[in-house]
């Protein structure tokens, strides 16, 4: 009697293997296109990427949810195969918002749990805050609540020198400037590098960069005195504490900005880029929240794991 065993795949054999069972699509949004990959089956669950990365960067999460959700992730616009609008109006929040909007309706979809790590946690807490009839829960990694960013950068001198790196992004010639090798100086994991590298070559940096130029907070900083409006969906928050650019002070007071449970989730040994680093830990967590929504009985509870 003979036995085999099968050699588990390499990653790069894995990512392969995962992008052949996504469907890709495009969605509308005043002629500006959309592209998203989507899988699964379940309710709608869109997650937005950050700078600078792209839709496949949510490989390993799409990987664990898929079984009991269906799960969308975008390109934003600007980045790989989506449109690439040339006004620098166009990629401020509204229209933003608008996308995230485009993407559950091309899902046939009214609403999703809606998940944003970096400028896409951005645009998530506004589509949280702005156009809350899309939202179901919301969940942000590694990027506080728009009001506590102007907050830090008014009053806490460790997250202004952190983001020093702004003021550059912000000029109008940046993108001709910037060694674009630079934008995959955080991965981590050689495989993924290759292909982040395709999207970005894909990319425009002048599109990026417009993330900056139109929604960053102007000099002088100033902590914002208006009142947002509250989110009204279960929110959880996902923070790698070891981020060099969004500093763990940002999640103070976020529970004050949402009228409804909160969730802080805390990874010690994790930077900005937490559900690359802990991708299993990340997956874990979505799942076991995403599968409790509406059952939770601790709002504002912060816990840190600690492994």
């Amino acid at each position: 009697m003979t036995t085999s065993t099968t050699k588990p795949l390499g990653t790069e054999a894995r990512i392969a293997a995962f992008e052949a069972t996504v469907e890709h699509r495009y969605a509308d949004c005043a002629g500006v296109r959309i592209h998203y990959a989507a899988t699964g089956a379940g309710p709608l669950v869109v997650l937005l990427h950050g700078f600078p990365d792209h839709w496949l960067g949510w490989w390993q999460v799409m990987e664990a949810l898929r079984s009991d959700y269906r799960v969308a992730a975008m390109d934003l616009r600007g980045y790989n195969l989506s449109d690439k609008p040339g006004d620098p109006s166009a990629y401020g929040v509204e229209c933003l918002i608008k996308d995230v909007r485009a993407v559950i309706h091309d899902q046939g979809a009214a609403r999703a749990t809606v998940v944003g790590h970096d400028w896409g946690g951005f645009v998530a807490w506004h589509v949280g805050m702005d156009a809350p009839e899309l939202i179901e829960g919301l969940v942000v990694m590694n990027m506080p609540h728009p009001w506590a960013i102007a907050r830090e950068l008014a009053l806490n001198p460790d997250q202004l020198k952190a983001s020093e790196y702004v003021r550059l992004f912000k000029q109008p010639e940046a993108h001709r400037h910037f060694p674009v090798p630079r934008l995959g100086a955080w991965v981590a994991d050689p495989d993924y590098k290759a292909r982040h590298e395709e999207a970005m070559a894909e990319s425009s940096l002048d599109a990026m960069f417009n993330y900056y130029r139109v929604n960053w907070p102007s000099e002088p900083y100033a902590a914002r005195k208006d009142d947002p409006p509250k989110v009204k969906a279960p929110t959880l928050l996902i923070h790698g504490l070891k981020d060099p650019y969004a500093l763990p002070a940002g999640l103070n007071d976020a529970w004050n900005w949402v009228d409804n449970e909160v969730e802080i989730y805390t990874l010690p040994r994790a930077g900005h880029f937490v559900q690359h680093e802990q991708a299993a830990r990340v997956s874990a967590r979505l799942l076991q929240w995403l599968g409790r929504a509406g059952r939770r009985t601790s709002p504002d509870r912060v816990e840190e794991d600690r492994s």
